[in-house]
């Protein structure tokens, strides 16, 4: 042809095959006629266009578009759902050069999402965000999506959906337009050949923003979904065409530049080297991690009290002894939304060899700082477990006589010194005693490490020694 190339092909930034399904495939995961893979194609040959393949990170969300990253020949992200934003906006912020674009359907943009794609646009992040509008959960089965138009039947709303019941469908472009931050935001789709190549002027547009760093831009795509619709492709193409438009106008929203706007890379941040991000993680006091003794058996430690006895910091205490002592250490926490009050206990695994799971269902090792947290574990401790009773607050004896038992007055003791708070420090110093998980240097180095008040250092020290006494007797 004269005066102009033919262009035909695959783009350089797809991958020449896709390894998902077997080595050397050729075969995406996408049902037949779906729009992912006329979209995916636009996005590369922009990619390509603009010269930034090298520089472009590619974020793929959890919905149909999942595995994104066996297409494009890309840097590659794979997102929790709807986060895809929140981790753009990281990715920007400390590789100002890259070029990013969120890739996201409308279950993850609209529904899962919509904070993160809220606040990311407000705050105008440098980013280009690609929207797949097909109007329902692709991946998991044909459920109604906040994009489902009224009247639409899907797996959730078999005869259709309705506005009293359902809410009314939701219109991202005009969300975003609410907006004052985002400088480009347009709608368009892959029903037909014009609006394709208009599709391509869009994206390309968006991503030329970023790379000039304008600011955010949007572009919703309409696309079909012939499987979960129940359609030939022909058919569901028409349907976008005369149907779906009319509740998604197609066009641009937005397409402005404000001159003065402060663009992520003009502002400066307190970014660390990696010589001040060591000195950040060692800002602790230093431990010197040794291998005393053996463990005999794997120990499965529930800590439990309520908000406020530092049962969550006695757990991080006896993990860090164990770390110290180059122990295998799982903590898990779980406590209620009271800062002060509520239930709370701590879950602490310590093993020669690797934690497979953090969760404990029986443990060997009981903590009780209150009353209800005996109440609640005794049942569940193994035969011949240890357990440590706060006598100062539990009142009543253990139960269970298959139960090796030591009642520690643990809050009297810590009250006894004017430090209440202290009572943890008790328990976990007559567990390390009971149960020789390390010795009594090695915990005297991790308190100032983990509680980290050095004011109260001495107080903790002499209970530590207070509490070996007791148990010497």
């Amino acid at each position: 042809m004269t005066g102009e190339t033919l262009r035909y092909g695959k783009a350089n930034s797809l991958y020449d095959t896709y390894e998902r399904k077997a080595p050397g495939s050729i075969v995406t995961h996408y049902c037949p006629s779906c729009g992912h893979g006329t979209i995916h194609k636009i996005i590369a040959e922009s990619i390509d266009l603009l010269g930034v393949q090298d520089r472009t990170v590619m974020l793929s969300p959890v919905g149909c578009a999942v595995f994104a990253y066996y297409y494009f020949d890309t840097g590659n992200v794979q997102c929790s759902h709807g986060r895809a934003p929140a981790v753009a906006t990281g990715i920007k912020r400390t590789a100002k050069d890259a070029i990013v674009i969120s890739y996201q359907g409308d279950g993850d943009l609209a529904g899962i999402g919509m904070t993160e794609i809220m606040h990311a646009a407000n705050r105008g992040e440098s980013m280009t965000v690609i929207f797949v509008n097909n109007a329902i959960y692709g991946m998991t089965g044909g459920q109604m999506a906040p994009t489902t138009p009224l009247g639409q039947k899907t797996l959730t709303t078999p005869f259709g959906r309705d506005p009293l019941r359902d809410g009314n469908p939701l219109g991202m472009a005009e969300v975003m337009d609410a907006l004052s931050a985002p400088v480009f935001i347009e709608r368009c789709a892959v029903s037909n050949p014009k609006e394709i190549n208009r599709t391509r002027r869009a994206v390309q547009k968006a991503i030329r923003n970023q790379i000039d760093n304008q600011g955010f831009s949007f572009v919703e795509i309409l696309s079909p979904c012939p499987t979960n619709w129940r359609m030939s492709a022909v058919d569901a193409r028409t349907w976008i065409d005369k149907e779906m438009v009319r509740l998604y106008p197609l066009g641009n929203v937005r397409d402005t530049v404000h001159e003065t706007q402060v663009t992520v890379e003009d502002q400066e941040y307190p970014f660390l080297n990696d010589e001040q991000l060591v000195a950040l993680l060692h800002s602790r006091a230093a431990i010197e991690t040794r291998k005393t003794h053996p463990l005999k058996e794997t120990q499965q430690v529930i800590i439990a009290g309520f908000g406020g006895q530092g049962v969550l910091s006695a757990g991080e205490l006896l993990a860090t002894c164990a770390m110290a002592e180059q122990l295998h250490v799982a903590w898990l926490p779980s406590y209620g939304p009271e800062m002060r009050g509520g239930s709370a206990h701590v879950s602490v695994t310590l093993s020669e060899s690797e934690i497979g799971c953090p969760v404990i269902d029986h443990p060997n090792v009981l903590l009780a700082m209150n009353g209800p947290s005996l109440d609640l574990f005794e049942p569940l401790m193994q035969p011949g477990s240890l357990v440590i009773v706060n006598a100062s607050i539990i009142k009543r004896k253990v139960v269970r006589d298959d139960l090796i038992v030591h009642y520690i007055p643990a809050t009297d003791m810590a009250r006894e010194i004017h430090l209440q708070s202290a009572a943890n420090v008790v328990m976990v110093t007559a567990l390390i005693l009971a149960a020789q998980i390390t010795t009594i240097d090695t915990l005297k180095t991790c308190i100032p490490a983990v509680l980290n008040k050095p004011q109260f250092l001495q107080q903790n020290l002499q209970l530590v020694e207070q509490t070996m006494a007791l148990l010497a007797k």
